[in-house]
């Protein structure tokens, strides 16, 4: 085609205004492109929600044009393609054919890929937020076109993308942010090790943070607590001492040394004749979040853990379906009595009644609430508290053994990844 425009007409300057247009339109498309595809829908929402307040006002805007990807995508996609194949057509009046193609590429890789994609790459949120009403108007354009071919990317490759990182992948991302790894980030090496501590506390159970039986000071029940027994307790540092019976394997309870103030070592008092309170049983695989709520019930910081034995496991199962359902639960009996079930009814009637006090209209409504309240904190006290007069010794049944105990401060260590000291374990590292 033959050159129509020459210098300083009126149609050479239109003709440069629109491929001036057009070089900067495409370039603007594919900076899009670049800039507002490569941020995922959760990094978007988490810039809304916790970022500067520049990056939360931008993300906003940002959010409801990027939420339908493929539509975008389509979009932004048409309209470079529309620029680009448009520009030679103009160019054509001006220079030569050879030309034409020459100067469109040389604009196109110049000013329409490599400046515009290194721009939006950088500044691709500030830049998306300021073009967002654009790009609005873009979609509603070219939506007859756009929006066929959106669905069928929908139909074959799914409408979400969504980033989530597994936990592996985000304890690595929370250390790559850690100061100690030379990137700039900000936490500090306590930070990321909670962190990390917090991811891995879903996959560990009971048994890989338990003191091993073995190595767990206890004392009998039927001993006395003369001078070299308190002073083995006071050495020991520990605000909760396990109490066995017959053999240190049969946990059935705990003393808090707290209580101990008030003995003196030459009355030699018996172990039994102390408050004992109920140490709970769980089992070895229960995972340590488990764990961590059944302590925040507030019965007790500290618990046996239990396996159970195969042997005996199978014998169960095999003698009754009905006996195999009721032993899904590993707890360990310390009161050696069954549960009377009219009392248990009468209890949660009363605990019932007490909850849905707020809504009663009688008139003596303070009374009756302070009643209620007192009898239940009392119900709670004794309940936690094994009540050995008159009553049998519980002992453990034969298809459990306990393997060792487990403490809130080890649940806590585990989570810090770190060992908790106290005064009286430098003492002892001292000595």
């Amino acid at each position: 085609m033959a050159v129509e425009y020459k210098c300083c007409e009126t149609g050479f300057f239109i003709n440069i205004a629109i491929i001036v247009f057009l070089v900067l339109f495409a370039g603007l498309m594919s900076g899009l492109t670049l800039g507002l595809m490569s941020m995922s829908l959760v990094e978007l929402e988490v810039l809304a929600k916790s970022g500067t307040p520049t990056d939360r006002k931008n993300a906003e805007k940002i959010l409801p044009v990027v939420r339908r990807q493929h539509l975008l995508l389509c979009t932004l996609l048409i309209s470079n393609a529309a620029a680009m194949e448009a520009l030679p057509i103009f160019l054509d009046g001006l220079v030569t054919a050879w030309g034409a193609i020459l100067i469109s590429v040389t604009l196109i890789l110049l000013f329409g890929e490599i400046i515009p994609q290194s721009v939006c790459s950088r500044y691709g949120l500030a830049i998306g937020a300021a073009v967002a009403p654009f790009v609005r108007v873009l979609v509603w354009f070219w939506f007859p076109v756009a929006y066929p071919i959106s669905k069928l990317l929908d139909f074959l490759l799914g409408e979400g993308h969504v980033a989530l990182f597994r936990r592996a992948e985000l304890k690595t991302l929370v250390n790559l942010h850690g100061n100690e790894a030379g990137k700039g980030g900000e936490l500090t090496h306590d930070e990321t090790t909670i962190i990390a501590g917090a991811l891995e506390l879903t996959e560990k159970t009971a048994s890989d943070a338990m003191t091993p039986i073995s190595d767990t000071f206890a004392i009998d029940i039927n001993a006395k607590l003369d001078r070299d027994l308190m002073n083995l307790i006071l050495e020991k540092g520990h605000s909760r001492v396990p109490v066995y019976f017959e053999q240190p394997t049969n946990i059935i309870g705990l003393v808090l040394v707290k209580n101990l103030l008030t003995i003196h070592p030459e009355d030699e008092v018996p172990v039994n004749t102390l408050t004992i309170r109920r140490i709970p049983g769980v089992p070895e695989n229960l995972p340590l979040y488990d764990m961590l709520n059944e302590f925040q019930k507030g019965h007790s910081h500290m618990a046996v853990v239990v396996r159970r034995c195969n042997k005996a496991t199978e014998e169960s199962a095999s003698k009754s379906p009905a006996a195999q359902d009721t032993v899904k639960d590993v707890t360990v009996d310390i009161d050696g009595k069954k549960p009377n079930p009219e009392k248990s009814l009468r209890g949660k009637r009363a605990l019932q009644k007490w909850k849905s006090f707020p809504g009663n209209d009688s008139g003596n409504n303070s009374y009756r609430g302070k009643s209620t309240r007192s009898k239940k904190w009392a119900k709670d006290i004794y309940s936690d508290i094994l009540q050995i007069d008159g009553n049998p010794l519980p002992k453990l049944p034969e298809e459990e053994e306990v393997v060792g105990i487990i403490t809130l401060e080890d649940v806590i260590e585990e989570l810090l990844q770190e060992e908790i000291f106290d005064e009286t374990d430098h003492h002892m590292e001292d000595s």
